[in-house]
């Protein structure tokens, strides 16, 4: 694929990682992200053939990339596991306000809307979810209940998330972060 062809794939992926993440599955229309993308309609067929489950998986995997990749580079930056989650929520939060509370999860939404329906956007969504257990788990390593904490860090995470998008307030995420710090003591 030619210059051209992978900023016109990398177009569409942004353009509906930005519809899911504010509308869901069913806010990112196929007629909606060729007009957010600039990109003509035949290019989306040429570069995902399945159409828009193949469209919107592999925007949720790359989302979920770049999410891990920013959790990599704050457990390098920090020296401890509760610094390193109160770096993430912080990070989260900033992310959410500065986008008018419309980018909480990339994934949160397609797996709450798709997983029952969709075999491949639940694996896709269960993968994302996988690797940034496991990057936690890392983190508590040589702790006993290192699993169980790091789907609890993750769960509480998720639903601070979704009570800060609820409420439009970062209280959620501070509160779920004192939590997760005596967790973590």
């Amino acid at each position: 694929m030619g210059l051209k062809g992978a900023e016109t794939r990398a177009r569409l992926l942004d353009a509906t990682q930005e519809l899911i993440e504010g509308g869901g599955y069913f806010g990112a229309g196929l007629n909606q992200v060729i007009a957010a993308s600039g990109a003509p309609r035949g290019s989306l067929y040429f570069h995902f053939p399945g159409g828009k489950e193949e469209l919107v998986g592999e925007s949720v995997r790359r989302a979920g990339q770049e999410i891990g990749a920013t959790m990599g580079e704050l457990a390098e930056a920090t020296s401890s596991v509760e610094e390193f989650v109160a770096g993430v929520l912080d990070w989260l939060g900033d992310r959410l306000e500065q986008s008018g509370w419309r980018k909480g999860c990339p994934v949160a939404t397609v797996a709450l809307e798709t997983a029952a329906t969709s075999d491949p956007l639940q694996e896709i969504c269960s993968e994302v979810y996988t690797g940034w257990e496991s990057a936690l788990r890392e983190l508590l390593t040589g702790r006993e209940d290192a699993d169980d904490l790091a789907v609890t860090i993750l769960a509480l995470a998720e639903g601070a998330l979704l009570l800060a998008r609820a409420h439009r307030s970062r209280e959620p995420l501070r509160r779920v972060g004192r939590q997760i710090a005596a967790l973590l003591r």
